[in-house]
């Protein structure tokens, strides 16, 4: 009983002597800049987890039924909006905080609380009210914002007028410097954002090489054309009318495609596009001597017996012929050929002079690359690894498969083809044997025919 009555007796004469502690307005006051310190917190951490949230996975979650990513996806729709309210609320509590600190220390310490209050809010608002909510929302930003939409999305409305006062003000403030906002930007930088996060994946081993270069090809669909990808005129085979049926038929038989145009006279007027199943029908009823077998009008008939390779009428498998723009997108002419159920145009330009074909497969190449079957396995590989480390291509190998199957970065701005971009480069034809150095790369034309580069050998400076 003693010592308690000691210890009463020391408090007592604590309080005598330090009034201030004695009076409960300093312990609301300290109560009230706790609180304020925890809502320091809860505005910073809502700010980092809401904007670093990914759109894509609340979307997922949403359509799963979460009612709390619905909410997170309608806080932020508005970016600006949303951080106008937030920053509204957490510039509020902080300068609360720090004045309420300094009329307590000053109370306590006189003139010297002031550099005490400026110096231990300081600390506290960056070590308690910035860095650990914002450490705890970086690394889950998705469930904290679930968490925290609610009472942001209260805040926006409470706090609306005010943040458009403000808005209309910073952007009448950044119009006098010439500068204009996109409430859109976000949406159209989408693209970009995720381009940047695969290659970054790539880069930090997350995303093999294959699969970082069919998502991007599959993205450069949108901006990608058709005169890009197809093959060009004097690649492709064609079958003359004038030739007659038995040597089409070798023709087809001998090539490896197994659709083929058909002109008369020249290239640019074609008939029609011939399909290697559709001929194999029509000549086997020819040789059968069925009735609607070609060439019969003027001479046998079906009960003359069996017909011949002669009477095959080739134009009457061909089906009409499919043209195309070359300056149409890729992912367009990808649509038109499913809704079509046709694999197979011709490309012209646009004065209508043909230009080259393309195929659906064409532009899955594209994206997963080269597509070789039975017919394509002893054909020529347009790109050989030398011993040297020099790469020897074929001149027709278009720089973006180039730069897939090396890694490298060669532009195709100017050129659709390797052959093409030395020929941009060196504003001239080149000879065999000479040597040009551009883009970081040592291209020597090792091969010439007429006037065109059929092979290059390429090695990195």
């Amino acid at each position: 009983m003693t010592a308690d009555n000691d210890a009463t007796a020391r408090i007592a004469t604590l309080m005598d002597s330090d009034p201030i502690l004695a009076d409960s307005a300093f312990w609301i006051t300290a109560g009230g800049i706790l609180l304020l310190l925890m809502l320091s917190a809860f505005f910073s951490g809502s700010e980092t987890a809401l904007t670093a949230a990914s759109r894509a996975k609340l979307k997922a979650q949403a359509d799963r039924g979460s009612g709390a990513a619905e909410r997170a996806m309608r806080v932020t729709e508005d970016s600006e909006r949303m951080i106008g309210a937030i920053l509204l609320g957490n510039n509020v509590v902080n300068i609360l905080a720090a004045s309420l600190a300094t009329a307590l220390l000053t109370r306590l310490f006189g003139d010297s609380g002031v550099a005490l209050a400026t110096l231990g809010m300081t600390a506290l608002v960056l070590i308690f009210g910035e860095v650990l909510p914002k450490t705890y929302a970086i690394a889950n930003p998705e469930p904290v914002a679930l968490r925290v939409a609610p009472v942001i999305g209260l805040l926006i409305r409470i706090f609306a007028p005010i943040v458009s006062l403000v808005r209309m003000m910073v952007r009448g403030l950044l119009g006098l410097f010439g500068v204009r906002t996109d409430p859109d930007s976000h949406i159209l930088a989408l693209r970009e954002e995720i381009a940047g996060a695969i290659a970054l994946g790539h880069s930090e081993g997350a995303v093999e090489k294959e699969d970082r270069d069919r998502l991007l090809a599959t993205l450069d669909l949108t901006h990608r054309t058709v005169e890009e990808v197809m093959r060009h005129r004097s690649q492709v085979e064609m079958i003359d009318m004038g030739i007659g049926p038995d040597r089409i038929v070798q023709q087809i038989l001998a090539s490896p495609h197994s659709r083929l145009p058909v002109y008369s006279g020249n290239v640019e007027n074609i008939l029609g596009v011939v399909h290697a199943k559709d001929l194999l029908r029509e000549l086997h009823r020819v040789l059968r001597g069925e009735d609607g077998a070609a060439g019969r009008e003027g001479g046998a008939g079906a009960e003359d017996g069996p017909g011949s390779i002669g009477d095959l009428d080739v134009l009457r498998v061909a089906r009409k012929p499919y043209f195309v723009p070359e300056t149409t997108p890729l992912d367009e002419q990808m649509r038109e050929f499913l809704r079509r159920r046709s694999h197979f145009a011709l490309v012209v330009d646009e004065y209508g002079s043909l230009r080259g074909l393309i195929t659906l497969e064409d532009i899955l190449e594209e994206i997963v690359g080269e597509i070789t079957d039975e017919f394509d396995l002893d054909a020529e590989h347009p790109l050989k690894r030398l011993e040297t480390g020099d790469v020897l291509v074929e001149g027709a190998m278009t720089i973006r498969d180039l730069n897939r199957a090396m890694d490298w970065a060669l532009p195709d701005d100017e050129a659709n083809t390797v052959a093409g971009l030395v020929i941009h480069e060196a504003q001239m034809i080149p000879a065999e044997g000479q040597v040009f150095s551009f883009h970081g790369f040592r291209f020597e034309v090792v091969q010439k025919r007429e006037n065109r580069v059929s092979r290059l050998r390429i090695r990195p400076l």
